[in-house]
């Protein structure tokens, strides 16, 4: 005993620095914790944020506690924020399944986003401008944001990548995610690939940490600009495919509407991407003929393509009817196609995505679009 009170101070003295070394490191990591945002609660965006709160409660560089931005609305009687905290279940965007505990529905757009270090944008395209306006400023400056959003920005100038109206508008470092990814099925842990657009190699691969599972497999490559364009065009594709679906005409037609809807693809990417170079490698990955593959047979797009050629009902009334709040990408993004190729003088160079949005827009019989594939350059 006389020997353990001898010791005792010094033993005191290394137990206080182990302990003031201790808390340090701990104060360190606390202040590394990673806090993430998804913003946007659809379909894609529960999907997506049922993943993530899993790998966070099980990852140490990630805080525990992930934001999800939700639009307020009611579902029978009960706020939609009420029902994903109570419940942890998004009943009207993605019944069925399960959202783990940790993920927090929040209504106020800037209490979700202001203290996250990653942003995950999950929302119909055309509604990111007024996003970003509400949150510019409240915001970490050295936020880190990811993009899931498909479809693309028709400016003054031309093109501009819904990746770019974010960094513009908000000042923060953007990639993308796009792939084979119907949200139902992601949600359902059925496996898939994804990709990651990203130049910066150490984000890419945070990034990647945050969204891989056994049963979602990313890929990072550094052309974002291409993976973003792959996850915009491939809508438009899809309506094609619609389009043959709801004519009749069998698996032989859908193929040739993948194979021309990705060479317009490609040939789009290597006019309007700034990079300068495009990789063919890029369109074998997920965002890219997978994909198209996906969209053409189980997408939303397909859906009403087809249902709009059967029922003779506009887009709207379809959208409305059949999509219970959610929103269309493939004709919109046709239309903002369009006006950027007449612009550039470049409408007869891409027949299949001209044939969708005049048919869509422009009242033009949708057996016209077979004719466009009888008549594709590609042919010629």
């Amino acid at each position: 005993m006389r020997i353990w009170f001898r010791a005792l101070p010094l033993c005191h003295q290394l137990t206080a620095d182990r302990r003031s070394s201790a808390h340090t490191v701990r104060c360190f990591t606390m202040a590394a914790l990673k806090k993430v945002c998804v913003v946007g609660s659809g379909n894609w965006g529960s999907a997506i944020a049922k993943i993530i709160g899993a790998n966070a409660a099980q990852n140490p560089k990630f805080d525990n506690v992930i934001k999800m931005w939700v639009y307020e609305e009611l579902v029978n009687g009960r706020k939609l924020t009420d029902i994903i905290n109570t419940d942890h279940e998004n009943v009207k965007y993605l019944p069925g399944h399960k959202l783990p505990s940790n993920v927090v529905a929040v209504p106020d757009l800037v209490e979700a986003s202001s203290d996250a270090d990653i942003l995950v944008f999950v929302i119909p395209h055309q509604f990111i401008g007024k996003v970003c306006d509400t949150i510019k400023g409240k915001i970490k400056s050295d936020a880190l944001g990811i993009s899931l959003i498909k479809g693309v920005d028709e400016g003054p100038d031309g093109l501009k990548l819904i990746s770019d109206v974010i960094q513009e508008k908000l000042g923060i470092d953007m990639s993308v995610l796009m792939g084979a990814n119907i949200a139902n099925e992601v949600a359902d842990e059925k496996f898939c690939e994804t990709t990651i657009g990203c130049k910066n190699k150490t984000h890419g691969a945070l990034l990647k940490e945050l969204m891989q599972t056994n049963n979602f497999r990313v890929t990072v490559v550094e052309e974002s600009d291409v993976v973003e364009i792959c996850g915009a065009l491939k809508n438009i594709v899809a309506v094609g495919a619609g389009f043959c679906d709801g004519l009749g005409f069998g698996d032989n037609t859908k193929a040739a509407v993948i194979r021309l809807g990705l060479m317009e693809m490609i040939a789009f990417a290597r006019i309007f991407c700034t990079a300068g170079t495009v990789s063919s490698a890029t369109f074998l990955e997920s965002c890219g003929v997978a994909d198209v593959i996906t969209t053409c047979y189980g997408g939303r797009n397909r859906r009403v393509a087809e249902a709009f050629v059967k029922t003779g009902k506009s887009i709207e009334e379809l959208e409305k009817q059949m999509l219970n709040g959610q929103k269309l990408q493939g004709p919109a993004t046709a239309a903002e196609i369009h006006v950027i190729l007449k612009h550039k003088n470049l409408v007869d160079k891409f027949p299949l995505f001209t044939a969708v949005y005049q048919i869509c827009y422009e009242g033009h019989p949708v057996k016209e679009f077979i004719s466009c594939l009888q008549n594709h350059p590609e042919h010629m």
